[in-house]
């Protein structure tokens, strides 16, 4: 059974990783900034059940055949930087036409909308091979190869624990800042550098490799 010293360890890595600058980060702020906090929320709960999905598959062994399969690998690898290409692309798009209403550019009205935030942020993250082999490297440190199920368990919450609650503070504090982003020369500032940023970022892992 995983002790409570392995679980304070294991959460405040991932915490730590979950603070580190990424496309996880870029999407939650950009959807704080243009389309309000309950979409920024909503992105933040998707890539914790991301996160989540990447613990549970690590602990089970699932995300270890990603990391050792080239082929597995790179498929998860292009169609990820391909999807970060797509979510830059639109995010430089909208800059170039100068900002404009701040919602989700998605086809989907009303409620719709937070539930295609939840399926961006949580796509970002589950297309990530990176995210992979960060809790294939991380995950056996703290349950061995006799681990029981519920330790498996534990540990995929305590990481959509501590992953949700890092990100529903930036799309907190950023939606709290909405009126300053709703400035079209903010907003084009926002999509402008979350867009580069973006497509920076999917050009890193379209060049990743899995050493």
């Amino acid at each position: 059974m995983t002790s409570v010293t392995q679980i304070a360890a294991f959460g405040g890595v991932v915490m730590l990783g979950a603070m580190s600058p990424g496309p996880d980060f870029a999407v939650v702020v950009r959807r704080s900034a243009v389309s309000g906090r309950r979409h920024g929320m909503a992105a933040a709960a998707g890539i914790s059940v991301g996160v989540f999905v990447w613990v549970a598959a690590a602990a089970t062994g699932v995300a270890a055949l990603l990391a050792a399969s080239a082929m597995a690998f790179t498929v998860v690898k292009v169609v990820g930087a391909a999807y970060l290409f797509y979510l830059g692309a639109r995010a430089l798009r909208s800059a170039l036409r100068g900002g404009g209403k701040p919602e989700l550019d998605l086809p989907d009205p009303g409620r719709r909308n937070a539930w295609a935030a939840f399926a961006e942020g949580l796509l970002t993250n589950v297309l990530n091979p990176k995210a992979a082999l960060f809790f294939v490297a991380l995950v056996p440190q703290f349950v061995g190869s006799g681990a029981l199920l519920e330790d498996a368990l534990v540990l995929s919450l305590i990481a959509l624990a501590g992953t949700v609650a890092w990100f529903l503070v930036v799309a907190n504090v950023v939606g709290a800042l909405r009126r300053l982003f709703t400035r079209p020369a903010v907003r084009r500032t926002v999509d402008g550098l979350t867009g580069a940023a973006l497509i920076a970022l999917g050009l890193r892992l379209a060049t990743a490799t899995r050493t």
